[in-house]
């Protein structure tokens, strides 16, 4: 698949550059960090800062946030950022909690999160802008197959929840005609961790399988379900790897020569790739409700458009919308322009393998960015 990648993000990445230029043109000249607040913070940060940013959440981000944490440098060289890849979750109480500046998530807050976090990030609360955009597989490990196995939603959600136990079961043979498929049994990994992966996914069974997949969209997944289990996405991916006739999902990027399901939409079955993964992106909505800069989206899961595959991870940012000092604010700002920025975006890309921001959502992404003030 790395080839596919990569003639998708050739594809992608034909827009003028945007984000880092485009706002320093337009914004006012910052005050030096620490220097004075009066205009209650809102201008763009310096062009250089200083001193060490830490965040933590999603494992689906580790390797484009190593990409992001050593390309910042070549624009800021005094700022470190430090991750925990600890899960959506885990990272979403930290930062709640004041251990992270800021939250990797693959899943975004729900109105509760929102609320408490007006508590330590002022009355406009914390924001999402999306950074990484990537496809979630269905991957699987059969030696045997060296192309994509068809699956509908209906049969996906029949091997996740156990009720199909074998690969050549009649469910999905009939969808892959002339295709040898073993008799190997099916064994089920899942995220051991509270995980935005599993958000996503099961956000996909429960709009397009809702009869087959009855445990509606969870972070945990359903104790009653008899699976092997393991802990981050490296952690399923090396289980999976290890077991034959296992299937899992995963961040695309990270499942390496496992095999992967492609998926129906519509009348044909779409493959993942990070073309159709934007694409799905593309068409969604805003959720709302949030702070006035908030950019979660909620996304289309039963889309028939060709070309989309519906199975699409969004993992986002979450920033505070006001930082206790200027300082933070500063160094905030300049690590997460340099994030949606296309040079940020395309360092995902080859490392990660994701989807890179559309030019729109880059502009608009830094633009939220920019929004950050100083309580």
């Amino acid at each position: 698949m790395k080839t596919s990648r990569a003639g998708a993000l050739i594809a992608l990445l034909t827009s003028a550059t945007i984000g880092l230029a485009a706002c320093s043109s337009d914004a006012p000249e910052a005050p030096a960090p620490g220097g004075d607040e009066s205009a209650g913070g809102g201008a763009s940060a310096p062009a250089q800062v200083s001193g060490t940013l830490t965040g933590g959440g999603a494992s689906s981000q580790e390797a484009a946030m190593t990409a992001w944490t050593q390309g910042v440098t070549s624009v800021q060289p005094e700022l470190q950022v430090q991750y925990n890849p600890v899960g959506s979750g885990s990272g979403r109480e930290g930062f709640l909690a004041g251990q992270y500046t800021f939250a990797g998530s693959d899943a975004a807050m729900d109105s509760e999160e929102y609320t408490q976090s007006q508590q330590i990030c002022g009355p406009d609360g914390a924001f999402h802008v999306p950074a990484y955009i990537s496809p979630v597989a269905v991957a699987y490990n059969l030696p045997s197959l060296t192309e994509p196995v068809n699956m509908d939603a209906d049969t996906i959600a029949r091997v996740f929840t156990g009720e199909i136990t074998t690969w050549n079961d009649p469910a999905i043979a009939e969808q892959n005609e002339g295709v040898e498929l073993p008799s190997t049994g099916i064994t089920v990994v899942h995220r051991a961790d509270s995980s935005g992966t599993t958000e996503n996914f099961t956000d996909y069974l429960t709009a397009a399988a809702p009869e087959a997949w009855t445990y509606d969209v969870v972070e945990d997944w359903p104790a009653d379900i008899a699976a092997e289990n393991a802990q981050g996405t490296s952690g399923v991916v090396n289980l999976v790897s290890q077991t034959e006739g296992a299937i899992t999902y995963a961040d695309a990027s990270a499942i390496g020569d496992l095999g992967s399901v492609a998926v129906q939409v519509g009348e044909e079955y779409v493959p993942y790739s990070a073309e159709a993964a934007a694409a799905a992106v593309e068409a969604s909505e805003k959720v709302g409700g949030g702070a006035p800069n908030d950019m979660a989206v909620e996304l289309d899961r039963t889309s028939t458009e060709a070309g989309t595959y519906p199975i699409v991870l969004v993992s986002y940012h979450i920033y505070c919308s006001a930082y206790a000092d200027q300082e933070t604010a500063d160094q905030v700002k300049a690590f997460g322009t340099y994030v949606v920025s296309e040079d940020g975006q395309a360092a995902s890309a080859e490392a990660a393998g994701s989807a890179p921001l559309s030019p729109a959502l880059s502009e608009e992404a830094t633009a939220a960015i920019e929004a950050i003030t100083v309580q």
